[in-house]
């Protein structure tokens, strides 16, 4: 799974050296996973309290649990709250609906962009659907465009 096996080192060796700026934007399919756009909704009111990216490892990390759970949500706020998201406020971000809306609006707009399926990637404006089982293909591509970012510019005579 990416966000386990190679999101770690894209994150060291790109994201926080600087190298990348990583952009998240949702793409709930549950039509695979009926679990998804729940899922995503806890992650954006996480966000909200600073807590996202934990969030959404620690739900990632636990999907067996959760997937296929006919009422999810108690389940995945409790995973939540492990990642250091208040309770309470999290349930009434929940309730306010203003979370979720924002998941759909970011789900049309990946779509209207050409994403089908998780994960997907906009890499220099190209589209990359799929996920790598291994780091190698996502830092050769990453290598490539950082070098030809940071390359020193010439001038034209």
């Amino acid at each position: 799974m990416f966000t386990v096996t190679v999101m770690p080192a894209l994150d060291s060796e790109f994201i926080r050296t600087g190298k990348v700026r990583w952009v998240f934007i949702n793409l709930p399919l549950p039509s695979v996973h009926p679990n998804a756009l729940a899922a995503a909704e806890v992650a954006m009111c996480a966000a909200r309290q600073r807590r996202f990216w934990q969030t959404h490892d620690a739900l990632y990390l636990h999907q067996d649990g959760w997937a296929k759970l006919p009422q999810p949500r108690d389940t995945l706020v409790a995973l939540a709250q492990r990642a250091g998201v208040d309770r309470d406020k999290l349930n009434a971000c929940i309730q306010g609906g203003t979370a979720r809306a924002a998941v759909q609006q970011d789900a049309a707009r990946a779509a209207r962009s050409g994403a089908h399926s998780t994960p997907s990637f906009y890499i220099e404006g190209g589209l990359l659907e799929g996920a790598p089982y291994t780091p190698d293909p996502m830092r050769h591509v990453l290598d490539s465009v950082y070098a030809v970012r940071s390359a020193p510019r010439r001038n034209p005579k």
